[in-house]
């Protein structure tokens, strides 16, 4: 299928590693320009030199009220034109809600909360007709992950801020759309696995809960927020896109 992703250009927040970097990698091989931000200036400069002229990135930290507007300046001032955002942010700390401090939660807050919201209400002020936005979620939307009190306590209401700004700008031809990974093989979900102590049983003991049978790769989760932002995706707005092998069991 041909997603129409030529010479179109998308800001991808956590762009330099991870689920942002293999949504990246999907729509620079479809034609796509990116710019991608990350704290990192290691992985940043990886990422550039591996994605070339299609990309360009920003040193930015999506708690930073000025960051929205930075990479916006990146897009227009780089390759001339907008057509979407894929925000993604790094994991929130581990920790029961009895455990977790009112510091770890406000810190979240704003990087995963607030920052999400800011990077998604400044870009859409800055999109034409066909637009479009996606969140990188969690399954936690729909069910708590054991030990991930923060996640399970932000990522929902996130949600629910994607499906208002799906109504709020589905009349001016903007999508909103949120992806919600389940057990996926990143660096994150190594280390989640690694908290429990025994890193093996615990993927063991998550892949027996997966229909699939298995931990998805980076690039499948790529390939299906690189469909949810592209033109291809023309009709489908609002929607929470499990992407996670079928462990969710909620409709």
């Amino acid at each position: 299928m041909d997603l129409d992703l030529a010479d179109r250009v998308y800001i991808v927040t956590g762009g330099a590693r991870g689920l942002g970097r293999a949504t990246a990698d999907v729509l620079v091989a479809g034609g796509a320009k990116v710019v991608i931000s990350g704290r990192s200036e290691e992985s940043l400069a990886e990422a550039a030199g591996a994605l070339g002229e299609s990309a360009v990135t920003v040193a930015s930290d999506n708690a930073d009220p000025a960051t929205p507007a930075r990479l916006i300046s990146a897009a227009r001032e780089s390759f001339g034109r907008l057509d979407g955002v894929l925000i993604s942010v790094g994991g929130p700390p581990v920790g029961t809600v009895t455990s977790t401090s009112d510091a770890d939660w406000s810190r979240a807050f704003e990087s995963v909360f607030l920052g999400a919201v800011r990077v998604a209400r400044e870009v859409c002020a800055e999109l034409e007709p066909g637009g479009s936005v996606a969140f990188v979620l969690s399954s936690s939307v729909r069910s708590p992950l054991p030990g991930l009190a923060i996640s399970n306590g932000l990522r929902p209401g996130l949600a629910m801020v994607a499906k208002t700004l799906a109504d709020e700008q589905g009349p001016r031809g903007v999508r909103v759309n949120g992806l919600l990974p389940g057990r996926l093989a990143t660096a994150r979900v190594a280390e989640l696995d690694a908290s429990t102590g025994d890193a093996e049983a615990a993927r063991a003991q998550s892949e027996a809960q997966i229909p699939l049978g298995r931990y998805g790769e980076p690039e499948e989760f790529g390939r299906a927020a690189a469909f949810l932002l592209s033109p291809a995706a023309s009709y489908v707005s609002g929607v929470m896109l499990p992407v996670d092998g079928g462990l969710l069991r909620t409709l």
